[in-house]
């Protein structure tokens, strides 16, 4: 097996340095050496505590510019819930804040947004709070790290993306798995041609628990309406383009699993519809080198966590894009058997896996074709098998905790686009919200029966029609050429159905004269 160089790799994609740890000395030329980004937390959480609280405090500790701006949780919180503990009180403790500095530490997020103290905000609320805290912080001049999914609904989404430009600030989603070059390495491997047309993908994300997915989330006791905001929780008083972002308290009384497990509940996520699968859809849209699907379906159902949740524990997302591919994710929540992940083209497949070193990259399979068949391009200098490993590492010298490691260097990326004015991160808006987009049809078509249809033009999701199918079928009968993704670079030949002599015996007889002649 061989690899890319790193080196070599960084040197021609330019796209490695950016999802590797920045030293401090790379901010200080962007920055005076003086000059440190606040960084606010909204939504102190399992996520926020176990990794974004811990990275800034490294980043600190290296002495990276960036500082702490102040936290805000609806809860008061405890430390025995996890392992690094959740709310309020523990946030400001990991932090380093007084508790009592109520300026800093607080239940109301717009105090920070006002505050000179806060650049940035790192949002990791439950999914019905990103649109608005992300679009208030940008409308406050703040810059935005946001947990995924990038919103709860479609409609939210597209008004992150509109927000992001129009204040001109910059976004990075918080899909951890896009530090890694590997997917870019993907794409470019993808777009020079070397599999052909892309035909299709799978990937998955199978997890097994006895508790129920997301209800290994501890309850205790002092989650209750004196240390919980309930109200500020729902969100019902705001509103994004009109819409209410939560329901009203008659509608949803409290409720400490509502609270501390909510992914469970369509009213404040989907499930793993959108919690899962967005992780595992945007590194494969990335790569594959597509963004919004043209029909997606989505099935399933809860076939045995039968314990008052709403989301389902087996699902499927299928996805069908006007390039002329296919997406699918699947998973089920009772068995963690997974499947591979895999793009495959007419000329070979990229399986993305782990090499004998444990490094990330992807396996390059050629296509076999008939020997009696007329001969097809093949991938020039590639062998069955060869990998192609990821120019990142896994861990970097000052941390000790590889789970992490991608989601240290997506705050890299993200600070340091920071400096430099730069939007495009490595998980921008815009991908958010393709990627989204995509489980969020899943969502709709499941919990409505509908193939679900994307109108590019109007950015919204429509109920499906009888035109998918026919439109192909017009394109055989006229032996129309594949659609290629954009920016394909591929010899024709590489997407071309080369037919059998035989076939051109074939053709409607007119007035009962063969079409081929005498």
């Amino acid at each position: 097996m061989s690899s890319i160089h790193r080196r070599g790799f960084l040197g021609t994609a330019a796209i490695g340095a950016a999802a590797l740890s920045l030293p401090a000395k790379s901010y200080s030329k962007v920055l005076g050496a003086n000059d440190k980004i606040g960084v606010a937390f909204l939504g102190t959480g399992g996520r926020c505590m176990e990794a974004h609280i811990p990275i800034i405090n490294i980043m600190i500790k290296e002495g990276k510019p960036v500082r702490v701006a102040g936290a805000c949780d609806v809860w008061d919180g405890n430390k025995e819930v996890s392992k690094s503990g959740r709310g309020l009180n523990v946030a400001a403790e990991a932090l380093g804040l007084d508790i009592n500095d109520k300026a800093r530490v607080t239940k109301n997020y717009q105090q920070l947004l006002d505050s000179k103290e806060t650049d940035v905000v790192c949002i990791c609320t439950p999914d019905h709070w990103h649109a608005k805290m992300s679009i208030d912080a940008m409308a406050a001049g703040k810059d935005v790290y946001c947990e995924k999914p990038m919103t709860r609904t479609v409609e939210e989404a597209h008004a992150v993306v509109d927000a992001s430009k129009k204040y001109n600030r910059v976004m990075s989603v918080g899909v951890q798995s896009m530090a890694n070059p590997i997917w870019r390495m993907a794409q470019d491997y993808i777009r020079k041609g070397n599999i052909g047309h892309v035909a299709q993908a799978q990937t998955s994300y199978y997890r097994n628990s006895n508790e129920g997915q997301w209800r290994y989330y501890k309850l205790t006791k002092d989650m209750n309406p004196k240390t919980i905001d309930w109200d500020q929780f729902l969100g019902y008083k705001y509103e994004v383009n009109g819409v209410p972002i939560g329901p009203k308290p008659e509608q949803q009384p409290f409720d400490r699993a509502v609270y501390g497990q909510w992914r469970c509940y369509w009213p404040f996520g989907g499930g793993m519809f959108t919690d899962l699968f967005v992780h595992q859809t945007t590194h494969m849209i990335a790569a594959m080198g597509v963004k919004y699907p043209a029909r997606v379906t989505g099935s399933g159902g809860i076939y045995m966590e039968y314990d008052e949740r709403d989301v389902p524990d087996v699902a499927t997302v299928v996805a069908d894009y006007d390039e002329g591919c296919q997406l699918i994710i699947t998973a089920t929540m009772i068995n963690d058997y997974p499947i591979e992940e895999v793009i495959r083209g007419h000329l070979g497949t990229l399986k993305f896996t782990r090499n004998k070193e444990q490094a990330m990259g992807f396996e390059v399979i050629p296509q076999v074709f008939e020997k009696s068949g007329p001969a097809l391009p093949k991938m020039k200098g590639k062998e069955e098998g060869q990998f192609i490993a990821s120019p990142m590492v896994d861990a970097g010298p000052n941390r000790k905790y590889s789970y992490n490691t991608d989601t240290y260097a997506l705050w890299d990326d993200f600070l340091e686009c920071c400096k430099a004015r730069k939007q495009e991160t490595l998980s921008s808006p815009e991908l958010g919200a393709a990627a989204f987009t995509t489980v969020n049809l899943g969502v709709q078509s499941y919990r409505q029966s509908q193939v679900m249809f994307w109108n590019k033009e109007l950015r919204k999701p429509m109920e499906g029609n009888g035109n998918w199918a026919s439109n192909w079928e017009k394109r055989s009968k006229a032996r129309g050429k594949p659609n290629e993704i954009a920016g394909y670079q591929g010899d024709p030949k590489g997407s071309l159905l080369v037919p059998k002599d035989y076939q051109k015996l074939g053709g409607p007889w007119i007035n009962g004269q063969d079409p081929t002649g005498a």
